[in-house]
């Protein structure tokens, strides 16, 4: 009886064996893979360079009481940005700041008048030079961010530096009846700036932007100093 029962057993775990070599083999599935979601939060730092063009009015930088006269200037700007942001949900909201070497210049003839020259007719005749050496602003930023992509409009305050250099070339000269004490000048003018633009997160730490600013410089009595610039940039958020 024992035989049999050993027997037995025997043949009952060479079936179970035979069985188990028939099955397939097993096969484990990985986790799922979640997409990792793009965040703009963080503080971030970055260079930036275009082009801009409007006009200045060279002439209220000698003086605040001739009539308002302007030129086109136009030329390259390049510099650093610095920023930070938060975003919650869709909504990104952050202060930047930057500051641009520029050379956005522009010439022309002036005869300088006051009270459409019935105070001070056009004695003089001067060959102008102006020319935008710096733009700096100091901004909010409000966007909707679609995963890696930001598009965002901006506002708040501009800051240029602006010159002129005058040449007599007709009439009485530089520093007659002391208007033209001698016909240089150059200042920093406050001013205000806004724009538009979209920026592109193509690393989690990188991005690039390209944006649309608007500055009007705050110049003595009625400014004509308008400058539009276009300016891409790259930026590394922390």
């Amino acid at each position: 009886m024992k035989k049999i029962i050993i027997g037995a057993a025997f043949a009952a775990i060479g079936s179970a064996s035979a069985f188990a070599a028939d099955l397939p083999p097993q096969t484990y599935k990985s986790a799922p893979v979640v997409a990792q979601v793009y965040n703009w939060t963080g503080f971030y730092v970055g260079v930036n360079g275009g082009y801009g063009w409007g006009t200045q009015d060279p002439l209220t930088l000698f003086s605040n009481r001739f009539d308002r006269s302007s030129f086109n200037i136009s030329g390259g700007m390049f510099g650093g940005t610095i920023g930070a942001q938060i975003q919650q949900g869709y909504v990104v909201l952050g202060i930047e700041g930057d500051l641009d070497w520029a050379n956005i210049k522009g010439n022309g003839i002036s005869t300088p008048t006051i009270g459409g020259g019935l105070l001070f007719p056009a004695g003089i005749a001067l060959n102008i030079a102006a020319n935008t050496s710096a733009v700096g602003t100091a901004r909010i930023r409000a966007g909707v961010a679609v995963n890696n992509w930001l598009f965002y409009a901006t506002g708040g305050a501009a800051f240029v530096k602006e010159s002129a250099n005058g040449t007599s070339i007709g009439g009485v000269a530089c520093g007659t009846l002391g208007l033209f004490p001698n016909c240089a000048a150059s200042s920093w003018r406050p001013g205000l700036a806004a724009g538009l633009g979209a920026e592109w997160g193509f690393a989690q730490n990188w991005s690039a932007k390209l944006e649309y600013l608007y500055i009007d410089a705050l110049g003595s009595g009625v400014s004509t100093d308008h400058i539009n610039t276009i300016r891409a940039g790259i930026n590394y958020r922390f």
